[in-house]
């Protein structure tokens, strides 16, 4: 049996440190199709912020943690939800600037 569904998995995206401040910074290029899944990894040694949108808080990510996100569990190609195309993530410190470490996202696409 032949499958046309296939997940695409975007090169890993990066934050350094030096980068991450009190405004958002962009974490990488726009993301060229629907997501289905995203992992956030924080291994710097502050929390940060995570955004979609460059302007809101959406998601707070503890020092060496990680959260991943499954939008679209146990559904098919073209049914449940997704993160917009275009979508840009964003990081930036919560209090206190980060001395050390990046902050990942990963992302796996329609």
């Amino acid at each position: 049996m032949a499958y046309n569904n296939r997940l695409i998995v975007d090169p890993r995206r990066v934050l350094a440190f030096g980068a991450i401040g009190a405004a958002y910074a962009a974490i990488g290029a726009a993301v060229a199709t629907p997501v289905r899944i995203f992992i956030l990894t924080n291994l710097t040694d502050v929390d940060v912020d995570v955004s979609i949108d460059g302007v809101n808080d959406h998601f707070i990510l503890p020092t060496n943690t990680f959260k991943l996100i499954d939008i679209s569990a146990n559904k098919i190609r073209d049914d449940g939800f997704f993160l917009a195309e275009g979508t840009i993530f964003y990081i930036k410190q919560t209090v206190g600037a980060p001395t050390l470490g990046s902050v990942f996202v990963e992302i796996l696409r329609a």
